[in-house]
């Protein structure tokens, strides 16, 4: 029997495993989209559990923090090759990746911890990078891609505001305007 402490945790768990699972299938392919959706509902239940049972803890933001990073990476991986995207938004990509690598290294040189934040902006990405695979069979790809783009470079550039001013680390700032 798993201690209900540990559920939310091993819930993040799954959701890396399924990620790496993504590996091994065809992007837009029935068992991509299975897996897509086991990551998204572990992404929306362990947190759901975690702060409704009170069981939140640093483990468990970062857990969750580097789950997501594996999934995005893993999902952009496996799609960006099979778009047919225009070189200038592969480059906004790189560069919105760049900027949230500078903000994890700020972090972590000021905090000595891993600074991933969970602010509105960040989970605002999070939830239009995870409708991505779906909004592009409907509508133009650069489009929805562009303002997807446009919404991480906020959301980046946010946290490394944030990461280079704050006194103290708190993952679970709302905004840059909140303290």
């Amino acid at each position: 029997m798993i201690p209900i402490k540990n559920l939310p945790n091993l819930i993040t768990l799954t959701r890396i495993i399924a990620a790496c699972c993504l590996l091994l299938t065809t992007p837009f392919s029935i068992p991509f989209f299975t897996l897509y959706f086991v990551c998204g509902l572990s992404d929306v239940l362990d947190g759901y559990l975690a702060r409704k049972r009170q069981l939140t803890s640093t483990l468990g933001q970062i857990l969750d923090s580097c789950a997501d990073l594996i999934f995005i990476s893993f999902v952009l991986l496996l799609c960006l090759p099979v778009l047919k995207l225009w070189w200038g938004l592969i480059l906004w990509i790189f560069a919105i990746a760049a900027i949230r690598l500078l903000s994890l290294t700020v972090g972590y040189i000021r905090y000595h911890h891993c600074a991933f934040l969970h602010t509105y902006a960040n989970k605002a990405t999070g939830l239009s990078l995870f409708f991505f695979p779906v909004l592009f069979t409907f509508w133009d790809q650069g489009r929805v891609t562009s303002i997807i783009c446009a919404l991480a470079t906020v959301a980046a550039l946010e946290e490394l505001v944030i990461n280079l001013t704050s006194k103290t680390l708190r993952r679970d700032r709302p905004s840059i305007f909140s303290k």
